[in-house]
């Protein structure tokens, strides 16, 4: 016999379904697209006549130097998604920080690999919208 206390959780203290999807999505994500990162730095780091510059942008840099930026990017990314999936309030925030550094590191990246840097950088924006507003679900 229970108490007059009521001793379910209410509707608004359970985690959302959806939220709690979106955001192990956003996890899964970040693990990609840091592996993906990782393996655009390598390719930078190992062939750096592999990425052709199209049009001369205010912002170049060594191809050499984006491979370690894609790299330790791409690293941290991973490491976050595996803790994010854990839980882990502070790789919700790392994520984020991530997420939004990928962004404009893939902006910058823009001369290089086109394309493919406007995807990465949806990709985080959908990243970041996730774990700002659904990420707190997970950690219930």
């Amino acid at each position: 016999m229970t108490s007059g206390y009521a001793t379910r959780e209410s509707a608004a203290d359970r985690p959302s379904d959806t939220a709690i999807g979106l955001t192990v999505f956003a996890a899964v994500m970040m693990m990609i697209l840091g592996a993906f990162q990782a393996l655009e730095g390598l390719v930078a780091l190992f062939n750096d006549e592999f990425y052709v510059v199209g049009q001369k942008w205010t912002f170049s840099f060594d191809i050499s130097a984006w491979g370690w930026i894609h790299l330790l990017i791409g690293i941290v990314a991973i490491l976050a998604g595996i803790f994010l999936l854990r839980g882990a309030l502070w790789a919700r925030i790392v994520g984020i920080a991530v997420a939004s550094i990928s962004a404009v590191a893939n902006f910058m990246w823009l001369p290089y690999y086109p394309i493919w840097s406007v995807l990465i950088i949806a990709l985080d924006v959908f990243v970041i919208w996730a774990l700002l507003f659904h990420g707190r679900d997970m950690a219930r």
